[in-house]
């Protein structure tokens, strides 16, 4: 919905004049443009010129970070409530019948400060509304997003679901799982699509990550009883594989999506010390199953860090019930928030911008402050652009003048548009 208010000089006449030439230039049947209404501008406090100035200047900045505030507040009300975000209430009344009854509100907003201070008490109000929002948002979000998350891993396949959902004690009783200190039962999700691979290549997988080499009289009996070469003088890694346990794998389960397997591997591996002269060097352990699961990363098998827990499928549901009462807790606190501050900052808004009006009418009309201003509510913007300025300025402007330096329409009124 357009509105638009409209200032011009009384040119010492009685306001009741400016008025009727108003209402006759763009709201009566020979220009039926746009619905008129009385607007209150109240006697502000002047100052000086210069001060006047540097205000016309910040006002239309502090507009627009009005306006934006109470625009954030309209849509998250709007995400929220759907529909009826738009019945948002100044005031206990829709927003375009506050514009269209304004009035100011001398408690909150004293006339008799000076300028500069109530635009910096408007402007500090909002900003606090607008740094509470986003708080309020962010924690919102935040919270959705986790309920979202465990929906997903609730409901998923078994690439992200949670394992304590899906295997029965049933099913863990027909996996054996070693988690020792070198020995450790993975949990590998796979695509369907990759069942023919997975078994075929799984034995190889990582074939480069242990070392198998070390004394082996097999292969050369004749060296049988012979000093054992030990420590450092073996090449443990002259023969390399994988560490996956021959025979050890077995599939758990599977959807109409995924398979999951167990797998077990040799989780780490000590290389020995040795000695640097008469310094001993401490062997050290390698931690084989975190590039274990790089290589599954890079083949996208999935490895599933899980722990089975039987009572964790209750605890499950009872934190994904928890987080659904919290997430519609902090939406309803953040709607009922929505519509107390909605009226809050947009009688801000309105108030920055009647105060926009008496400067630019002050700057333009000069004093003893005499003006008269009006709200159209408008239904036809180019034509009533056009009778305004054929009836209210020289009456030869057919088109809006656009000020070459600003990029603004100029008029031969003051003028402020806005929608809501």
């Amino acid at each position: 919905m357009s509105y638009a208010i409209v200032a011009i000089s009384n040119g010492g006449g009685a306001p009741e004049q400016a008025y009727r030439k108003l209402q006759s230039a763009g709201a009566c049947p020979e220009n039926p443009y746009a619905e008129m209404f009385k607007f209150e501008v109240p006697s502000l406090t002047v100052g000086t010129l210069d001060s006047l100035m540097t205000l016309g200047d910040e006002l239309g900045k502090t507009d627009q970070i009005v306006e934006s505030v109470v625009r954030k507040i309209e849509r998250t009300g709007i995400e929220l409530l759907g529909r009826k975000g738009g019945d948002l209430t100044v005031g206990g009344v829709p927003a375009p019948r506050y514009v269209q009854q304004f009035a100011w509100d001398y408690a909150k907003y004293p006339n008799r400060r000076p300028l500069t201070e109530l635009v910096s008490l408007i402007a500090g109000g909002v900003t606090a509304v607008d740094e509470e929002l986003k708080q309020l948002s962010q924690s919102y979000a935040d919270k959705e997003q986790a309920l979202e998350e465990m929906k997903r891993k609730k409901g998923g396949n078994l690439l992200v679901a949670d394992l304590n959902d899906v295997l029965t004690e049933e099913v863990m009783n027909t996996v054996q799982v070693y988690d020792t200190e070198y020995l450790k039962t993975l949990f590998i999700a796979i695509p369907k699509s990759a069942k023919e691979n997975f078994e075929g290549s799984i034995y190889e997988l990582g074939n480069d990550l242990v070392g198998f080499g070390g004394p082996d009289w097999s292969r050369d009996p004749s060296k049988l009883g012979e000093p054992v070469k030990f420590g450092s003088m073996v090449d443990r890694h002259k023969e390399r594989g994988s560490p996956v346990v021959p025979g050890s794998l077995h599939k758990v389960v599977e959807d109409n999506d995924s398979i999951l397997y167990a797998v077990t591997i040799l989780r780490s591996q000590y290389e020995s010390g040795y000695y640097e002269g008469d310094t001993f060097q401490p062997g050290t352990k390698v931690d084989i199953e975190e590039e274990f699961g790089k290589e599954c990363r890079s083949k996208h098998y999935v490895v599933r860090d899980f722990k089975y827990d039987p009572s964790q499928a209750s605890k499950s549901a009872m934190a994904l019930e928890q987080l659904q009462v919290e997430v519609e807790g902090m939406r309803s606190g953040l709607m009922r928030w929505c519509k107390t501050h909605f009226g809050e900052a947009f009688v801000a808004w309105m108030h920055v911008k009647v105060i926009r009006v008496f400067v630019e009418s002050v700057l333009r009309y000069g004093l003893p402050v005499d003006f008269t201003a009006v709200l159209y509510k408008v239904n036809k913007e180019i034509e009533l652009m056009r009778a305004l300025d054929k009836n209210l300025g020289a009456g030869t402007v057919e088109e809006e003048v656009i000020d070459d330096e600003g990029g603004e329409e100029y008029h031969d009124f003051v003028l402020v548009k806005f929608e809501v």
